[in-house]
């Protein structure tokens, strides 16, 4: 028997066992190497604040509806990518063999069997750390797809976790002449700066919107793509823009909506609001050109090329650690910037 994370109640996480299962026709069994975390989504998600705990999504209607009887997404496994080896095929796989590396959207735990139309070949050149960071550049490149860069324009950055930090480069990689960089943790301002930001701000300690007016002689910037998911930093980014410009919220907000409001700037000054940064949201605006296999693909080229830096962007713990590790996420979140799990032989 093995053990893996799960949710089992809004903020209740436990290591339960599992049993090991032969792969059927169509599967294959992986073990596991590194996984990762999606802080933003995942731990919204497990702490019951989304939407998702009490309504359900109509693909109809296209429209949340109350959900009777409570949340249904619980128990809720934990983790985002994980990367690992194939150790056994069923007879009926046709794309793998044993020993192959792949990679997929599966929990953290050691061992999966699973369908093998849900896992990739690991790509050429790719480390295992950058695979479990394809998941933030993909949301990244959608964002600044999103926002319709041009060159010599000028950007700024609200919330600098992993697709913030990869959004600034790919900001810079755009054509960005001027790039602002905001958050409140000044190892995230300082890594933003080593990624290409000119500027960065904390929020905490100054009027964010008030300096990127001052920094770019009272226009502001053409463009803000806020990642934080704070309505006050929605807000910050809505009078940092200059008249006409385009904000592009990427995070899935939850709560009241305290600090936003739209009685002021926001009325005024004719910006454009741009929502759906979500990958599995198709088609997209630009479809039939772009759809998710060119996302992915390009995400993939870009880490080949090394357009793309992740440094100092993962925290790594072993799995045996991993229970204290979602607790400094919960009680220290500004601690790391993204996590990620390794495994070693012998560990259930």
């Amino acid at each position: 028997m093995s053990k893996e994370i799960v949710a089992i109640a809004p903020g209740q996480i436990i290591l339960r066992r599992y049993e090991e299962k032969s792969p059927e026709l169509n599967q294959v069994c992986i073990r596991s190497e590194l996984s990762a975390e999606k802080h933003g989504t995942t731990v919204t998600f497990y702490k019951g604040l989304t939407s998702h705990s009490e309504k359900t999504w109509d693909d109809e209607l296209e429209l949340f509806l109350p959900q009777k009887g409570g949340t249904s997404i619980f128990p809720l496994h934990l983790g985002n990518i994980t990367v690992g080896t194939v150790t056994k095929v069923g007879k009926e796989v046709a794309r793998f063999k044993v020993g192959d590396r792949v990679w997929g959207y599966l929990p953290i735990r050691k061992n999966h069997s699973i369908e093998e139309d849900r896992v990739y070949l690991v790509p050429p050149g790719l480390r295992d750390e950058q695979i479990v960071c394809i998941d933030p550049a993909v949301v990244a490149l959608m964002s600044v797809r999103e926002a319709r860069f041009s060159l010599g324009d000028k950007v700024a950055i609200f919330g600098l976790g992993a697709i913030g930090l990869l959004v600034v480069q790919m900001a810079k990689l755009s054509g960005a002449t001027f790039i602002v960089g905001i958050d409140p943790v000044s190892s995230r301002r300082k890594l933003a700066k080593k990624y290409g930001a000119d500027l960065t701000i904390d929020p905490t300690a100054s009027d964010a919107g008030l300096e990127i007016k001052l920094a770019t002689e009272k226009k502001g910037v053409d463009i803000a793509i806020e990642v934080s998911g704070s309505y006050k930093a929605l807000h910050q980014a809505i009078r940092g823009v200059r008249y006409g410009g385009r904000i592009v919220p990427v995070s899935f907000y939850h709560g009241e909506a305290k600090d936003l409001n739209l009685g002021d700037e926001w009325h005024l000054n004719r910006y454009t609001m741009v929502s759906g940064i979500r990958v599995e949201s198709e088609p997209y605006r630009d479809h039939p050109r772009w759809d998710r296999q060119r996302i992915y693909k390009t995400v993939i080229e870009l880490f080949q090329k090394k357009n793309l830096s992740i440094n100092d962007l993962l925290h790594i713990v072993d799995f045996g650690d991993v229970l204290e590790a979602y607790r400094t996420i919960d009680e220290h979140p500004d601690r790391w910037i993204k996590l990620a799990v390794k495994y070693r032989r012998g560990e259930e």
